[in-house]
């Protein structure tokens, strides 16, 4: 794998992640992430839907003239979000059902826009390409986290409604017989709690990280420094 395709790659899934860092999409990220199923369904249909307009806005960038670019960015990717969209329609009647109004709008996901604009629109296809699958791949791993962890304490199960909504019902689990649920996991407040938790615990390791690629530089090391510091002063 080449520096270029890892960076690409790392940026995508974890330095530049639209959910956890940008917080892009958190309409969608919070109001579908109430079980695993859905979060997977709009998860995968993003993954598309950014690959897809990447690699068709990079096969286009050198015909469209600057002044009309965005208007054109914005018909590419309603084109391909409504293709998405009839797609699921017709072959996965029961989950466009659930996910409703949230599949049409990933044409308004700032993170489509944004990284057609910044990178699509100034590299090859593939390299677009291989960038809309890094930014939904994100994504898609944060929607997945959040709608597993909800899940499970709301309800105690894992996939369910796979096989109705997927055909896929051996995917179903009940993990926690018997469990009542934790009611707040399930409601909307979950979802700010849950992606609250992994923001904390992602900026937790960059500071351990950074603690032993620096030792001393810490928090723990600026204090005694600024202490030696003022003592100087004195």
């Amino acid at each position: 794998m080449s520096g270029s395709t890892r960076e690409i790659l790392r940026y995508g899934l974890s330095s530049g992640n639209v959910g956890l860092v940008q917080l892009l999409g958190l309409c969608p990220l919070l109001a579908v992430s109430n079980n695993a199923v859905n979060a997977a369904g709009l998860g995968l249909a993003t993954v598309l839907a950014i690959t897809a307009t990447n690699t068709a806005i990079s096969m286009l960038r050198k015909l469209t003239r600057r002044d009309v670019r965005i208007p054109a960015f914005v018909m590419v990717i309603a084109a391909v979000v409504t293709a998405i969209e009839m797609a699921m329609h017709a072959w996965l009647p029961a989950l466009h059902g659930v996910l409703g109004l949230f599949l049409p709008l990933i044409v308004t996901n700032c993170a489509i826009m944004g990284r057609a604009e910044a990178f699509a629109s100034r590299n090859g296809p593939a390299r677009a390409a291989l960038d809309g699958f890094a930014i939904g791949s994100g994504f898609l791993w944060v929607l997945l986290t959040i709608g597993v962890v909800r899940e499970i304490a709301g309800r105690g199960t894992l996939f369910a409604g796979a096989g109705a909504l997927l055909g896929l019902p051996w995917l179903e689990l009940r993990l926690l017989p018997g469990y009542d649920g934790f009611l707040i996991a399930a409601l909307a407040p979950g979802a700010f709690v849950v992606l609250a938790l992994l923001i904390a615990l992602r900026n937790r390791l960059r500071l351990q990280r950074a603690a032993r690629v620096q030792p001393g530089h810490g928090v723990a090391g600026v204090v005694p420094a600024a202490g030696r510091a003022l003592s100087e002063r004195a």
